[in-house]
């Protein structure tokens, strides 16, 4: 009897392993779809520079973190939605230009870009902004926020 309930034991044992690892085996897929190679471009400060010299035709859609743009600098004109939020915003980024993915080398660009070419959104591809500088290009290094005395900027 003894033996037999130590059986039955360890068969549950198992059993429960087997089923503990089925949400492993599922967050390992989601981690390597994740790491997938982008459909989307990544553009060089040539063909970004070209682009952006048609300013009507084309929205810059920036998915850094605002302290970012301040840290590192930014694109003239932009459009900011953080990268967790891109699909919460579709509605507020134009169907009728171009579209330019924007972070700091190119890599949550480029998961935003190819889920707003997943979205309909006509995409040229994505920028990394310190790649730009990097390729000889200039971006805006913007001031941080005085501290005015009345509690409003950075303290």
């Amino acid at each position: 009897m003894r033996n037999a309930l130590l059986i039955t034991l360890v068969g549950l044992g198992a059993a429960f392993a087997q089923q503990g690892s089925a949400p492993k085996q599922a967050a390992k897929q989601e981690t390597k779809q994740a790491k997938q190679e982008p459909k989307s471009k990544k553009l060089t400060r040539a063909e970004f520079d070209q682009l952006v010299a048609k300013p009507g035709s084309v929205v810059v859609v920036d998915v850094r973190r605002p302290d970012e743009h301040q840290e590192i600098g930014a694109f003239p004109v932009f459009l900011s939605i953080q990268n967790g939020e891109v699909e919460k915003y579709l509605d507020y980024i134009p169907k009728d230009r171009t579209v330019i993915a924007v972070s700091n080398h190119a890599n949550r660009a480029l998961r935003a870009a190819d889920l707003l070419a997943d979205k309909g959104f006509k995409v040229a591809g994505a920028i990394g902004v310190e790649d730009y500088e990097e390729q000889g290009g200039t971006v805006n290094k913007l001031a941080k926020p005085a501290n005015d005395g009345k509690g409003k900027g950075k303290q």
